[in-house]
């Protein structure tokens, strides 16, 4: 579904992402992992536009996305999460959720109420994520982990078939934990592809199809999770960095 070739992105000289490939088969999970400054981070916004590539071509299927702006992206069903909740703290949960529809976050900031179609895709990310109990609660309320669970809520809004999920564990108490997995399993199950960026190595071994190492800028392995971790360049990177 998704097919990166030859991918590299400089900053002021510095490599970030050198001459990268990979595939994204669809209805899959694809995990991307490797130690701080890798280029993960860097690789999941070229792919969502948030910076130009230097050199290479991205597709999501038989589109070639590298030289569209982000909206059109977004436009082809691709939703993506970040790694900082973006959501206003004194609208209620179901107001924030409402604002993420497929006609793009900054467009519904200009709204002055939410529409009814808005209001009933929120009902029913609630009812799937199971936080229905506190659809009226202000978002400043919440935990910082509820607020991780609505961050993927909000990509569900605009119903994607490609998702990318930035660090969708970071900072989420276990019970918490435990529900967004069981909900990417099933949407992967409904079908949609996703490729996260992740540092928990345990979530990532458990729920990946496939897995992608990047180490300084460049992808050294690529495989099953059973691959990647008995791959020996892996575990030096790991073990000395």
């Amino acid at each position: 579904m998704l097919s990166i070739k030859n991918v590299t992105k400089r900053f002021a000289g510095i490599v970030a992402v050198n001459d990268s490939s990979f595939d994204v088969n669809e209805g899959t999970i694809c995990s991307l992992i490797g130690p701080n400054g890798a280029g993960k981070s860097t690789l999941f916004n070229c792919i969502s536009r948030v910076y130009p590539i230097d050199e290479g071509e991205i597709y999501l299927k038989d589109n070639r996305i590298d030289k569209m702006p982000a909206h059109k992206i977004a436009t082809l069903g691709v939703g993506r999460s970040f790694q900082l909740t973006r959501v206003l703290d004194e609208l209620s949960v179901t107001e924030n959720l409402a604002l993420h529809t497929a006609a793009g976050f900054n467009w519904h900031l200009l709204k002055f109420a939410v529409t009814k179609e808005d209001q009933e895709r929120a009902e029913q990310i609630m009812e799937f994520l199971g936080i229905t109990h506190i659809r009226d609660l202000p978002m400043k309320e919440l935990s910082y982990g509820q607020k991780k669970l609505l961050d993927l809520g909000s990509v569900l809004m605009s119903d994607p078939s490609f998702i990318l999920l930035d660090e969708p564990a970071a900072g989420v108490n276990p019970r918490l934990l435990e529900t967004i997995l069981d909900r990417i399993i099933v949407l992967k199950n409904q079908g949609k592809t996703i490729l996260l960026v992740e540092h928990n190595m345990e979530l990532v071994m458990g729920i990946s199809d496939k897995v992608i190492v990047m180490a300084a800028g460049s992808i050294i392995a690529n495989g099953t999770p059973d691959e990647v971790q008995n791959n020996k360049q892996v575990l030096e990177v790991y073990l000395t960095g």
